[in-house]
């Protein structure tokens, strides 16, 4: 199965990557990793890459897709394999599809204010990388990491303002990914809930998997 996970930032479409995985024992795609692979492997595409990351500039889509395609080259994508923040953009979509056939396009569902909540409200411990949430699962003693100690921080990604922004491009760039998906028969949409174990539930339904 290729498979497209779609959701807006925080929608926790890492953990039912790992899920399906796991699952289908097919690998997850991710187009960062693979930026950050190309640049460390030093090859002709990571070298153009990493000229580009340099200058603060975007990747393009044809440098992305052409990742992507030597990618899914590699023997463990026969059977499949998970698109996780790719493609990003209805353009990235149409170049997708003339690479490899896309089974199914599976959308997490979840509101911009529980996202802002859930965003928001993560602290993260800079010294063993424990993760709280000041409501959800609040250190015992505020801002302050119950394994050793630490004062606790919020993430430049996590801060309100930049969850805002990062939804805002979502938005405009990546739902519109939807539709496109739905025109072919291949959206699946799941609504994220508040208890993990029922998303799971709901994703092994509309996909058809025992995860």
């Amino acid at each position: 199965m290729n498979l497209v996970l779609l959701g807006a930032p925080g929608a926790g479409k890492g953990t039912q990557a790992e899920k399906i995985q796991h699952a289908l024992n097919i690998p997850i795609l991710s187009t960062g990793n693979l930026l950050r692979q190309a640049v460390a492997a030093g090859t002709e595409l990571g070298r153009k890459v990493e000229a580009l990351l340099d200058a603060g500039s975007l990747v393009p889509d044809e440098l992305v897709c052409s990742l992507v395609a030597e990618r899914l080259k590699q023997p463990d994508c026969a059977h499949g394999v998970i698109f996780d923040g790719f493609p990003r953009t209805l353009q990235q979509a149409q170049a997708l599809d003339g690479i490899v056939h896309v089974d199914a396009a599976l959308s997490i569902e979840v509101d911009d204010d529980t996202i802002l909540h859930r965003m928001s409200g993560r602290r993260t411990c800079p010294k063993c990388q424990a993760s709280y949430h000041v409501t959800d699962n609040p250190p015992k003693t505020a801002d302050v990491c119950d394994k050793c100690g630490a004062h606790l921080s919020i993430r430049h990604d996590d801060e309100p303002a930049t969850v805002r922004s990062r939804l805002a491009v979502y938005h405009k760039q990546t739902e519109p990914i939807k539709e496109y998906y739905s025109a072919q028969g291949k959206l699946k949409k799941v609504q994220g809930q508040p208890k993990l174990s029922d998303t799971v539930r709901l994703v092994s339904e509309a996909l058809g998997v025992a995860l």
